[in-house]
């Protein structure tokens, strides 16, 4: 571009002022070509699942409680890395067994179900403590169904064991299940299946062994977390009495199998089951409304282990299964620590001996 100076100025120190008199523009000058995708520098570009990680981590990190973490989980690997078929079981070390306390993507969410360990896709993962990728599935899993359907209509319901399903795809073809790891410890499974055949490959597998990471550490911290130390003196203060209930809820406590009935259908078993059983039986005996865990902690008729006793999952489990089967008795949180029962139906109670 030629310059026409039109001004000199003397004297130190010298400036010149130019006159402008046309802009050409040159492609290229400011941009920086993209180099080839093996040679792009990692300060510069980040990569999309690197990214997604990232997200999920913030999301997680802004949860309050438990539940609310599990959930989260499952859906950010729902929305942002397309597994919309997932479930979590975690370890019951004192049964050996894993339950499901968390799924997306099914109608029947099956919260509550059980796998034994060492059976199954989830058991041998949890036994072994390694993932597992498996496909072509679809066929394996509708004979097991057939058979399981066929025994139930010919000998009736007691033809199988008193149980709930499984969530997941009747017609999977491909699983993934990857062990929650944390020093040394398998704390539960985290499995996700598609219909699509071998479209859960190891980059799935890396993702979602790293999310199992996570899932790990909070599941482990909720876990050693103490509530407020708030004093148990007694039945808490006996709620207003509740307007116009013109319907009735029937609870129903099987000692042989240690399960509850609700209005004649299995609802849910073993610790949680006995966990629903004391509350109810206080809030029809004593009128109470509001519990603590410390003091469903120290009942020893639950048979908690006193080492890691998961308490906080299996009440998870079992607001969750109420929420599902009997929408009209919930468990609330009140605070940390403590929970209220808010039944807005009559509750009636009834046991069968061992």
């Amino acid at each position: 571009m030629p310059a026409c100076p039109t001004c000199f100025v003397s004297g130190p120190p010298i400036s010149i002022i130019y006159a402008v008199r046309r802009i050409e523009r040159v492609d290229g000058i400011t941009s920086l070509p993209t180099p080839p995708h093996d040679v792009q520098p990692p300060s510069l570009f980040i990569e999309p699942d690197l990214h997604a990680l990232w997200v999920i981590a913030e999301r997680v990190d802004r949860t309050e409680c438990l539940g609310e973490f599990l959930e989260t989980v499952l859906h950010c690997l729902d929305e942002i890395f397309g597994l919309h078929h997932t479930m979590l079981l975690l370890l019951d070390e004192k049964r050996r067994t894993l339950q499901t306390i968390a799924s997306r993507g099914d109608q029947e969410n099956g919260v509550g179900s059980e796998a034994g360990f060492g059976e199954g896709l989830s058991g041998t993962v949890a036994s072994a403590q390694l993932p597992l990728r498996l496909s072509g599935l679809d066929h394996t899993l509708r004979y097991a169904r057939a058979v399981h359907d066929r025994a139930e209509a010919l000998s009736g319901p007691d033809a199988v064991c008193r149980e709930i399903p499984l969530p997941g795809l009747s017609n999977a073809s491909t699983q993934i299940a990857v062990p929650l790891m944390i020093q040394n410890r398998c704390l539960g499974v985290s499995v996700a299946e598609t219909l699509e055949p071998l479209s859960l490959l190891i980059r799935e597998e890396t993702l979602m062994a790293i999310v199992a990471g996570h899932l790990a550490a909070g599941i482990e911290q909720s876990a050693q977390e103490t509530e407020d130390q708030v004093p148990f003196d007694g039945p808490l203060p006996t709620p207003p009495v509740v307007r116009s209930i013109s319907s009735q809820r029937s609870f129903c406590f099987d000692h042989a199998d240690d399960c509850i009935f609700a209005d004649g259908k299995y609802l849910i078993k073993n610790v949680p089951g006995r966990m629903l059983w004391g509350i109810l039986k206080q809030h029809q005996d004593e009128q109470r409304v509001e519990f603590t865990n410390r003091e469903l902690r120290m009942d020893s008729w639950l048979g908690l282990p006193e080492w890691k006793d998961n308490f906080e999952t299996r009440l998870i489990l079992l607001r969750k299964r109420l929420e599902q089967k009997c929408p009209d008795v919930r468990l609330v949180p009140r605070r940390r620590g403590r929970f209220a029962l808010e039944p807005s139906v009559k509750i009636a109670l009834s046991e069968t001996p061992a």
